[in-house]
Protein backbone atom coordinates (compact mmCIF):
# COMPACT_ATOMS: atom_id res chain seq x y z
CA UNK A 1 0.00 0.00 0.00
CA UNK A 2 1.10 3.72 -0.75
CA UNK A 3 -0.53 6.35 1.11
CA UNK A 4 -1.01 8.27 -2.28
CA UNK A 5 -1.42 8.31 -6.22
CA UNK A 6 -1.56 11.10 -8.14
CA UNK A 7 -3.31 10.72 -11.50
CA UNK A 8 -3.03 13.34 -14.37
CA UNK A 9 -6.01 12.68 -16.39
CA UNK A 10 -6.21 12.13 -20.13
CA UNK A 11 -8.78 13.31 -22.22
CA UNK A 12 -6.87 14.50 -25.06
CA UNK A 13 -8.40 12.40 -28.28
CA UNK A 14 -11.80 13.37 -27.34
CA UNK A 15 -10.29 16.89 -27.55
CA UNK A 16 -8.18 16.70 -30.62
CA UNK A 17 -9.42 13.91 -32.30
CA UNK A 18 -6.99 12.41 -34.86
CA UNK A 19 -4.67 15.15 -34.28
CA UNK A 20 -3.57 13.78 -31.01
CA UNK A 21 -2.07 10.82 -32.07
CA UNK A 22 1.01 13.19 -33.39
CA UNK A 23 0.66 16.67 -33.13
CA UNK A 24 -0.97 17.83 -29.45
CA UNK A 25 1.22 19.23 -26.81
CA UNK A 26 1.86 16.58 -24.10
CA UNK A 27 3.37 18.25 -21.02
CA UNK A 28 4.90 16.55 -17.94
CA UNK A 29 2.10 17.63 -15.20
CA UNK A 30 3.60 20.04 -13.34
CA UNK A 31 1.48 19.94 -10.12
CA UNK A 32 1.64 16.52 -9.82
CA UNK A 33 5.43 15.90 -9.50
CA UNK A 34 5.18 19.11 -7.22
CA UNK A 35 3.04 17.34 -5.05
CA UNK A 36 4.65 14.31 -4.64
CA UNK A 37 7.84 15.29 -4.11
CA UNK A 38 6.21 17.48 -1.45
CA UNK A 39 4.40 14.13 0.14
CA UNK A 40 7.59 12.76 -0.12
CA UNK A 41 9.99 14.86 1.85
CA UNK A 42 7.64 14.63 4.58
CA UNK A 43 7.61 10.70 4.29
CA UNK A 44 4.93 10.10 2.23
CA UNK A 45 4.69 7.19 -0.09
CA UNK A 46 4.04 8.12 -3.46
CA UNK A 47 3.22 7.53 -7.25
CA UNK A 48 2.36 9.19 -10.61
CA UNK A 49 0.05 7.42 -12.84
CA UNK A 50 0.11 9.79 -15.94
CA UNK A 51 -3.09 8.68 -18.29
CA UNK A 52 -2.39 10.81 -21.20
CA UNK A 53 1.14 10.08 -21.51
CA UNK A 54 0.96 6.78 -21.49
CA UNK A 55 -2.65 6.66 -23.70
CA UNK A 56 -4.39 4.52 -21.04
CA UNK A 57 -7.36 2.74 -21.42
CA UNK A 58 -10.21 2.27 -18.28
CA UNK A 59 -9.20 -0.91 -18.06
CA UNK A 60 -5.20 -0.59 -17.66
CA UNK A 61 -5.57 2.72 -15.13
CA UNK A 62 -7.77 0.24 -13.18
CA UNK A 63 -4.97 -2.85 -12.59
CA UNK A 64 -2.78 0.28 -12.05
CA UNK A 65 -4.49 1.67 -9.15
CA UNK A 66 -5.03 -2.04 -7.78
CA UNK A 67 -1.64 -2.85 -7.97
CA UNK A 68 -0.29 0.09 -6.38
CA UNK A 69 -3.17 0.09 -3.81
CA UNK A 70 -3.04 3.58 -2.50
CA UNK A 71 -4.87 4.77 0.58
CA UNK A 72 -5.74 8.16 -0.93
CA UNK A 73 -6.48 8.98 -4.83
CA UNK A 74 -5.86 12.44 -6.10
CA UNK A 75 -6.99 13.67 -9.75
CA UNK A 76 -4.41 16.70 -10.77
CA UNK A 77 -6.55 18.28 -12.92
CA UNK A 78 -4.76 21.21 -14.25
CA UNK A 79 -4.95 22.24 -18.09
CA UNK A 80 -1.63 23.04 -20.33
CA UNK A 81 -2.15 26.00 -19.01
CA UNK A 82 -3.85 26.44 -15.80
CA UNK A 83 -6.96 28.60 -17.49
CA UNK A 84 -7.66 25.26 -19.09
CA UNK A 85 -7.83 23.12 -15.92
CA UNK A 86 -11.87 23.25 -16.57
CA UNK A 87 -11.46 21.47 -19.92
CA UNK A 88 -9.17 18.71 -18.35
CA UNK A 89 -12.37 18.15 -15.95
CA UNK A 90 -14.62 15.64 -18.23
CA UNK A 91 -11.35 13.29 -18.68
CA UNK A 92 -10.36 13.08 -15.11
CA UNK A 93 -14.14 12.58 -13.65
CA UNK A 94 -14.42 9.54 -16.81
CA UNK A 95 -11.84 8.09 -15.04
CA UNK A 96 -13.20 8.62 -11.35
CA UNK A 97 -16.50 7.24 -12.68
CA UNK A 98 -15.29 4.34 -14.34
CA UNK A 99 -13.05 3.37 -10.62
CA UNK A 100 -15.60 3.36 -8.73
CA UNK A 101 -17.40 1.94 -11.09
CA UNK A 102 -15.07 -1.06 -10.63
CA UNK A 103 -15.00 -0.79 -7.20
CA UNK A 104 -12.18 0.91 -6.19
CA UNK A 105 -13.03 1.73 -2.40
CA UNK A 106 -10.18 4.01 -1.49
CA UNK A 107 -11.65 7.85 -1.92
CA UNK A 108 -11.00 9.86 -4.84
CA UNK A 109 -10.31 13.83 -4.46
CA UNK A 110 -9.99 16.20 -7.04
CA UNK A 111 -7.22 19.19 -7.21
CA UNK A 112 -7.19 21.69 -9.95
CA UNK A 113 -8.36 25.28 -11.03
CA UNK A 114 -12.16 23.94 -11.64
CA UNK A 115 -12.47 22.58 -8.50
CA UNK A 116 -10.87 24.89 -6.24
CA UNK A 117 -13.49 27.74 -8.06
CA UNK A 118 -16.84 25.70 -8.07
CA UNK A 119 -16.20 23.44 -5.09
CA UNK A 120 -19.75 22.73 -4.32
CA UNK A 121 -20.93 22.55 -7.67
CA UNK A 122 -18.29 20.03 -8.47
CA UNK A 123 -19.05 18.28 -5.52
CA UNK A 124 -23.05 18.05 -5.98
CA UNK A 125 -22.63 17.28 -9.98
CA UNK A 126 -20.38 14.43 -9.21
CA UNK A 127 -21.05 11.75 -6.84
CA UNK A 128 -17.65 10.10 -7.90
CA UNK A 129 -15.39 12.70 -6.13
CA UNK A 130 -15.60 12.47 -2.40
CA UNK A 131 -13.45 15.30 -1.33
CA UNK A 132 -12.00 18.54 -3.07
CA UNK A 133 -9.23 20.81 -2.14
CA UNK A 134 -10.25 24.32 -2.32
CA UNK A 135 -6.46 25.57 -2.87
CA UNK A 136 -3.07 24.10 -4.10
CA UNK A 137 -3.65 21.61 -1.14
CA UNK A 138 -0.03 21.41 0.16
CA UNK A 139 -0.57 21.33 3.74
CA UNK A 140 -4.36 20.72 3.77
CA UNK A 141 -2.92 16.51 1.90
CA UNK A 142 -0.22 16.45 4.24
CA UNK A 143 -3.01 17.29 7.02
CA UNK A 144 -5.46 14.40 5.25
CA UNK A 145 -2.41 11.75 4.98
CA UNK A 146 -1.31 11.95 8.62
CA UNK A 147 -5.00 10.78 9.43
CA UNK A 148 -5.71 7.29 10.03
CA UNK A 149 -8.49 6.99 7.63
CA UNK A 150 -10.61 9.59 6.06
CA UNK A 151 -14.08 8.97 7.59
CA UNK A 152 -16.53 12.29 8.06
CA UNK A 153 -14.54 13.13 11.54
CA UNK A 154 -11.50 13.06 10.13
CA UNK A 155 -12.88 15.55 6.79
CA UNK A 156 -14.61 17.63 8.97
CA UNK A 157 -11.15 18.27 10.60
CA UNK A 158 -9.52 18.83 7.56
CA UNK A 159 -8.93 22.67 6.51
CA UNK A 160 -8.79 23.46 2.70
CA UNK A 161 -10.95 20.61 2.09
CA UNK A 162 -14.69 20.80 0.95
CA UNK A 163 -16.59 17.43 1.09
CA UNK A 164 -19.90 15.48 1.30
CA UNK A 165 -21.09 15.13 4.70
CA UNK A 166 -24.87 13.34 5.01
CA UNK A 167 -26.22 16.65 5.59
CA UNK A 168 -25.06 17.91 2.12
CA UNK A 169 -21.56 19.83 0.64
CA UNK A 170 -19.45 20.77 3.44
CA UNK A 171 -16.92 23.66 2.39
CA UNK A 172 -14.20 24.28 5.40
CA UNK A 173 -12.18 26.72 6.82
CA UNK A 174 -9.36 27.65 4.57
CA UNK A 175 -5.98 26.05 4.67
CA UNK A 176 -2.28 28.38 4.50
CA UNK A 177 -0.96 28.53 0.96
CA UNK A 178 3.00 27.55 0.68
CA UNK A 179 4.63 31.44 2.33
CA UNK A 180 7.22 32.54 0.18
CA UNK A 181 10.53 31.82 3.02
CA UNK A 182 8.79 28.21 2.89
CA UNK A 183 8.87 28.01 -0.84
CA UNK A 184 12.51 25.72 -1.11
CA UNK A 185 11.57 23.69 1.75
CA UNK A 186 8.18 22.68 1.54
CA UNK A 187 7.95 22.73 -2.21
CA UNK A 188 11.01 21.05 -2.82
CA UNK A 189 11.29 20.55 -6.43
CA UNK A 190 10.13 17.87 -8.32
CA UNK A 191 9.78 14.02 -8.71
CA UNK A 192 11.01 13.50 -11.86
CA UNK A 193 11.52 10.19 -11.15
CA UNK A 194 8.10 8.68 -10.59
CA UNK A 195 7.42 9.89 -14.08
CA UNK A 196 6.60 6.95 -16.66
CA UNK A 197 9.25 7.09 -20.12
CA UNK A 198 10.09 4.43 -22.74
CA UNK A 199 13.57 4.34 -23.16
CA UNK A 200 14.83 7.77 -21.44
CA UNK A 201 13.27 9.79 -18.93
CA UNK A 202 10.18 12.23 -20.11
CA UNK A 203 9.92 10.56 -23.92
CA UNK A 204 6.92 10.46 -23.36
CA UNK A 205 6.20 13.93 -23.07
CA UNK A 206 6.78 16.26 -26.64
CA UNK A 207 6.74 20.22 -27.00
CA UNK A 208 4.60 21.91 -29.76
CA UNK A 209 5.89 21.94 -32.89
CA UNK A 210 7.34 25.49 -33.21
CA UNK A 211 8.69 24.81 -30.09
CA UNK A 212 11.10 22.16 -31.76
CA UNK A 213 11.57 24.60 -34.88
CA UNK A 214 9.17 21.83 -36.65
CA UNK A 215 12.19 19.45 -36.03
CA UNK A 216 10.26 16.21 -34.64
CA UNK A 217 13.76 14.61 -33.10
CA UNK A 218 13.41 17.69 -30.81
CA UNK A 219 10.10 17.72 -29.32
CA UNK A 220 10.62 14.98 -26.84
CA UNK A 221 12.52 14.63 -24.22
CA UNK A 222 10.52 17.64 -23.06
CA UNK A 223 9.78 19.15 -19.37
CA UNK A 224 7.94 22.41 -18.03
CA UNK A 225 9.28 23.90 -14.85
CA UNK A 226 8.16 26.81 -12.61
CA UNK A 227 9.87 29.20 -11.03
CA UNK A 228 7.32 31.26 -9.64
CA UNK A 229 3.64 30.55 -8.55
CA UNK A 230 0.69 32.87 -9.18
CA UNK A 231 0.39 36.67 -10.38
CA UNK A 232 0.69 39.86 -8.77
CA UNK A 233 -2.16 41.10 -10.85
CA UNK A 234 -5.69 40.72 -10.87
CA UNK A 235 -7.06 40.30 -14.13
CA UNK A 236 -10.51 39.40 -15.08
CA UNK A 237 -9.79 37.03 -17.76
CA UNK A 238 -7.43 34.76 -15.89
CA UNK A 239 -7.54 32.17 -13.07
CA UNK A 240 -3.98 31.44 -12.81
CA UNK A 241 -4.46 32.59 -8.78
CA UNK A 242 -7.14 30.14 -7.90
CA UNK A 243 -4.03 28.04 -6.17
CA UNK A 244 -3.84 30.93 -3.50
CA UNK A 245 -7.78 30.70 -2.55
CA UNK A 246 -7.72 32.11 0.95
CA UNK A 247 -11.79 32.24 1.69
CA UNK A 248 -14.58 29.81 1.96
CA UNK A 249 -16.93 31.00 -0.99
CA UNK A 250 -19.36 28.78 -2.29
CA UNK A 251 -17.80 30.52 -5.61
CA UNK A 252 -14.43 31.82 -5.59
CA UNK A 253 -12.79 34.25 -8.13
CA UNK A 254 -9.48 34.28 -8.74
CA UNK A 255 -8.52 37.74 -9.07
CA UNK A 256 -9.45 38.19 -5.29
CA UNK A 257 -6.16 36.03 -4.49
CA UNK A 258 -3.89 37.99 -6.29
CA UNK A 259 -0.22 36.44 -4.59
CA UNK A 260 3.02 35.74 -5.94
CA UNK A 261 6.00 33.22 -4.76
CA UNK A 262 8.71 32.82 -6.00
CA UNK A 263 11.76 29.75 -5.43
CA UNK A 264 14.92 30.68 -5.32
CA UNK A 265 17.46 31.25 -7.90
CA UNK A 266 19.81 29.03 -6.57
CA UNK A 267 17.29 26.00 -5.92
CA UNK A 268 15.79 26.23 -9.56
CA UNK A 269 18.58 26.21 -11.06
CA UNK A 270 19.57 22.99 -9.62
CA UNK A 271 16.20 21.60 -11.39
CA UNK A 272 17.52 22.62 -14.49
CA UNK A 273 21.10 20.85 -13.59
CA UNK A 274 19.00 17.81 -13.26
CA UNK A 275 16.86 18.04 -16.73
CA UNK A 276 19.90 18.60 -18.43
CA UNK A 277 21.57 14.89 -16.40
CA UNK A 278 18.35 13.36 -17.90
CA UNK A 279 18.86 14.41 -21.55
CA UNK A 280 16.33 17.36 -21.60
CA UNK A 281 16.94 20.40 -23.67
CA UNK A 282 13.16 21.54 -24.98
CA UNK A 283 11.92 23.63 -21.70
CA UNK A 284 8.90 25.53 -21.06
CA UNK A 285 8.96 28.24 -18.35
CA UNK A 286 5.61 27.72 -17.67
CA UNK A 287 5.27 31.13 -15.12
CA UNK A 288 2.78 33.44 -15.80
CA UNK A 289 4.97 36.44 -15.42
CA UNK A 290 8.39 35.12 -15.54
CA UNK A 291 9.98 38.68 -16.31
CA UNK A 292 8.59 40.38 -13.42
CA UNK A 293 11.01 40.88 -10.43
CA UNK A 294 14.38 41.03 -11.94
CA UNK A 295 15.83 40.22 -8.16
CA UNK A 296 14.29 36.22 -9.21
CA UNK A 297 14.71 35.99 -13.23
CA UNK A 298 18.34 38.26 -13.28
CA UNK A 299 20.31 35.89 -10.84
CA UNK A 300 18.63 32.41 -12.50
CA UNK A 301 19.47 33.76 -15.80
CA UNK A 302 22.81 34.70 -15.19
CA UNK A 303 23.07 30.90 -13.53
CA UNK A 304 22.13 29.39 -16.35
CA UNK A 305 24.08 31.27 -18.67
CA UNK A 306 27.07 30.25 -16.81
CA UNK A 307 26.28 26.77 -18.08
CA UNK A 308 27.82 24.83 -20.85
CA UNK A 309 24.41 23.27 -22.00
CA UNK A 310 22.49 26.81 -22.03
CA UNK A 311 23.73 27.14 -25.47
CA UNK A 312 21.53 23.83 -26.54
CA UNK A 313 18.61 25.03 -25.00
CA UNK A 314 14.86 25.50 -26.86
CA UNK A 315 13.26 27.60 -24.49
CA UNK A 316 10.62 29.97 -23.45
CA UNK A 317 8.59 31.81 -21.18
CA UNK A 318 5.93 33.94 -21.22
CA UNK A 319 5.76 37.96 -20.19
CA UNK A 320 3.56 40.77 -20.31
CA UNK A 321 4.40 43.83 -22.73
CA UNK A 322 4.85 46.45 -20.04
CA UNK A 323 6.93 44.50 -18.19
CA UNK A 324 9.76 43.50 -20.82
CA UNK A 325 11.62 46.59 -21.94
CA UNK A 326 15.20 46.38 -20.60
CA UNK A 327 17.32 45.38 -23.43
CA UNK A 328 20.21 44.50 -21.48
CA UNK A 329 17.99 42.07 -19.59
CA UNK A 330 16.66 40.67 -22.88
CA UNK A 331 20.22 40.03 -23.41
CA UNK A 332 21.06 38.19 -20.67
CA UNK A 333 17.62 35.93 -21.67
CA UNK A 334 19.20 35.20 -24.99
CA UNK A 335 22.51 34.54 -23.15
CA UNK A 336 20.77 31.92 -20.43
CA UNK A 337 18.96 29.97 -23.59
CA UNK A 338 15.65 31.46 -23.90
CA UNK A 339 14.65 31.61 -27.91
CA UNK A 340 10.72 32.86 -27.66
CA UNK A 341 9.11 35.05 -25.07
CA UNK A 342 4.89 34.77 -24.67
CA UNK A 343 3.81 38.11 -24.99
CA UNK A 344 0.21 38.96 -23.95
CA UNK A 345 -0.83 42.22 -25.56
CA UNK A 346 -4.84 40.64 -25.67
CA UNK A 347 -6.03 43.59 -26.85
CA UNK A 348 -4.32 46.47 -29.11
CA UNK A 349 -6.98 49.13 -27.16
CA UNK A 350 -5.24 50.55 -24.11
CA UNK A 351 -8.50 51.05 -22.54
CA UNK A 352 -9.30 47.56 -22.94
CA UNK A 353 -6.24 46.46 -21.42
CA UNK A 354 -6.65 48.81 -18.67
CA UNK A 355 -10.25 47.99 -17.77
CA UNK A 356 -9.46 44.16 -17.74
CA UNK A 357 -6.28 44.30 -15.38
CA UNK A 358 -8.43 46.69 -13.04
CA UNK A 359 -5.32 49.59 -13.99
CA UNK A 360 -2.40 47.83 -13.52
CA UNK A 361 -1.36 47.88 -17.44
CA UNK A 362 0.64 50.20 -18.03
CA UNK A 363 0.42 52.00 -21.48
CA UNK A 364 3.36 51.17 -23.92
CA UNK A 365 4.53 51.59 -27.44
CA UNK A 366 3.84 47.71 -28.28
CA UNK A 367 5.46 47.77 -31.69
CA UNK A 368 8.56 49.42 -30.00
CA UNK A 369 9.14 46.54 -27.57
CA UNK A 370 8.42 43.64 -30.14
CA UNK A 371 11.10 45.04 -32.03
CA UNK A 372 13.25 45.34 -28.83
CA UNK A 373 12.79 41.62 -28.07
CA UNK A 374 13.57 40.91 -31.56
CA UNK A 375 17.01 42.93 -31.73
CA UNK A 376 18.00 40.60 -28.65
CA UNK A 377 17.64 37.66 -31.16
CA UNK A 378 14.34 36.58 -29.14
CA UNK A 379 11.19 35.35 -30.93
CA UNK A 380 7.88 36.85 -30.10
CA UNK A 381 4.77 35.01 -29.42
CA UNK A 382 1.59 37.24 -29.69
CA UNK A 383 -1.35 36.51 -27.62
CA UNK A 384 -4.35 38.32 -28.30
CA UNK A 385 -8.02 38.08 -26.22
CA UNK A 386 -11.38 39.21 -28.12
CA UNK A 387 -14.69 39.48 -26.52
CA UNK A 388 -12.86 41.65 -23.59
CA UNK A 389 -15.70 42.69 -21.35
CA UNK A 390 -14.78 46.74 -22.74
CA UNK A 391 -14.42 45.13 -26.11
CA UNK A 392 -16.99 46.44 -29.31
CA UNK A 393 -16.92 45.40 -33.03
CA UNK A 394 -14.37 48.87 -33.65
CA UNK A 395 -12.15 47.92 -30.82
CA UNK A 396 -11.28 43.90 -31.84
CA UNK A 397 -11.01 45.16 -35.40
CA UNK A 398 -8.30 47.42 -34.26
CA UNK A 399 -6.88 44.36 -32.32
CA UNK A 400 -6.93 42.03 -35.80
CA UNK A 401 -5.40 44.49 -37.65
CA UNK A 402 -2.98 45.01 -35.14
CA UNK A 403 -1.94 41.84 -34.78
CA UNK A 404 -1.61 41.42 -38.75
CA UNK A 405 0.45 44.10 -39.15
Amino acid sequence: MIDVLFISPGNTYEIYQELSRKYTTIEPPTWSLLLAESCRSVGNSVAILDINAESLSDEEVHNRVTDLNPRLIVFVVYGQNVNAGTVSMSGAVKSSKDLKARGVDCPIAFIGSHVQALPRKSLTEEDSIDFVFTNEGVYALRNILNEESFDNSTLARTKGIAWRSDNGVVINKVEFVVPQDRMDIDLPGYAWDLLPYRDTPLDLYRAPMWHANYDESKRSPYAAIQTSLGCKFGCGFCMINMINRDDEAEIGVASNYSNMRHWSPEFIIKEFDKLNSLGVKTIKITDELFLLNKKFYVPLCELLAEREYSKDLLMWAYSRIDTVRDPEALKLLKRAGIKWLALGIESADKNVRLEVSKGKFEDVDITKVIKQVEDAGIHVMANYIFGLPEDSQESMRKTLDFSKE
